[in-house]
């Protein structure tokens, strides 16, 4: 084997070994971010980004065909106390379905939480509902994100009216109580046009 030739496979060996160790480094942040459940975080951050955007907003418009919707089931705070939907009849309702392990859930809350500070009222009520199997964690979400806008978990099942395969899932309900929007996946709700359509739902007489 001539001296070039020993060289080149030295150089192979270490370019080999150099990308073993890189694809070790991988493996052990993507471990660690799994363990620690960062990678969700991370996830929510960069979608967070793509909502900044503006490319992901809202349908700002009433569904021209609008269902009614139904209150007769009960929720229940992460404090643990019961709460009637019924008692919402007659407001204007931003409700979101959403999960501490969902990521476009948790990337698209804080633009609802500034939508929620905006704009609530004792005529627009807003309903986070959580789909953890624990309430625990979902508290912990909240606590750790300081978000104050009130959270709750099934105590009933929910009207079939309400059932989405995707989340998080939001519904805005008028005082009438119909479905005037649904919108699947994240998306950005502190917008000028979709403010409008809250107050224009809610000023609305029968």
């Amino acid at each position: 084997m001539t001296d070039q030739e020993k060289q080149s496979k030295k150089k192979r060996k270490k370019s080999l070994k150099r990308a073993l160790i890189e694809w070790a480094v991988l493996l052990v942040i993507i471990g660690i971010l799994w363990v620690t459940g960062w990678y969700k975080d991370l996830a929510a951050g960069m979608q967070q980004l793509v909502l900044k955007t503006g490319f992901v907003q809202a349908s700002a418009h009433k569904k021209e065909a609008q269902t009614t919707a139904p209150y007769n089931f009960k929720l229940r705070s992460l404090d643990g106390k019961p709460f009637n939907f019924a008692d919402l009849r007659g407001k204007t309702v931003f409700l979101n379905i959403w999960a501490s392990w969902c990521p476009p859930c948790i990337a698209e809350m804080p633009d609802i939480y500034q939508l929620y500070q905006e704009v609530h009222s004792k005529h627009i009520k807003f309903v986070m509902l959580s789909l953890d199997d624990d309430p625990e964690k979902a508290a912990r979400f909240i606590r750790r994100k300081g978000y104050d806008f009130p959270v709750y978990t099934q105590a009933t099942p929910l009207p079939h009216a309400y059932s989405s395969k995707t989340i998080p899932t939001t519904f805005v309900i008028s005082p009438q109580g119909k479905i005037v929007v649904k919108h699947t996946g994240m998306a950005a709700y502190n917008t000028n046009k979709f403010k409008k359509l809250l107050m224009d739902i809610t000023q609305t007489k029968n």
